[in-house]
């Protein structure tokens, strides 16, 4: 178990995680480089030029999946402490993480939840940079229910241009 971080349920529609979940299992776990590297032998190399869905699961293990997948379904439907999306680069000494955010409109996890991914990533002796490369603030609107992404530091809905709370609320 990874310290007292938050975890982020699903919070999007249950239409789609019903859907996304008779599709197979959790994303593939990444708990070293050689499950990194298991990883990578198992992926059509035309597809590593993408990004791909990520969580970090509760007991702080990344977990993989095509782009294309809904974090529920990388998740197996459960909580998690953080999920995007990453992109990797193969260099001269190995794999890193060239891009990865905290886009995913099902968990809407806070920028906060960097050093999970951060940890995760460190078992598995992948170089990153550091924090998120694209951060996202989601917020619930407390008027009409919209899920809002707060841009520029505007933290207005959307929808109904009603004022959106500070902290995170979903």
């Amino acid at each position: 178990m990874v310290g007292e971080q938050r975890r982020y349920r699903y919070v999007g529609p249950a239409e789609v995680a019903a859907v996304a979940l008779r599709g197979g299992g959790p994303g593939w776990p990444v708990r070293s480089a050689d499950d990194f590297a298991g990883w990578v032998a198992s992926v059509d190399g035309r597809e590593l030029a993408e990004p791909f869905t990520y969580v970090v699961d509760p007991a702080g293990v990344l977990r993989l999946a095509a782009r294309r997948s809904e974090h529920v379904a990388c998740a197996g439907g459960g909580e998690v402490l953080a999920a995007g999306e990453i992109a990797f680069v193969a260099g001269p000494r190995g794999w890193s993480v060239g891009e990865v955010s905290n886009q995913s409109t099902g968990y809407c996890p806070d920028p906060g939840c960097w050093p999970a991914v951060a940890a995760a990533l460190d078992r598995a002796g992948l170089a990153h940079p550091g924090g998120f490369t694209a951060e996202f603030v989601f917020r619930r609107c407390p008027r009409c229910g919209q899920l809002s992404v707060v841009k520029d530091g505007d933290f207005v809905c959307h929808v109904c241009d009603a004022d959106l709370p500070r902290s995170w609320n979903l």
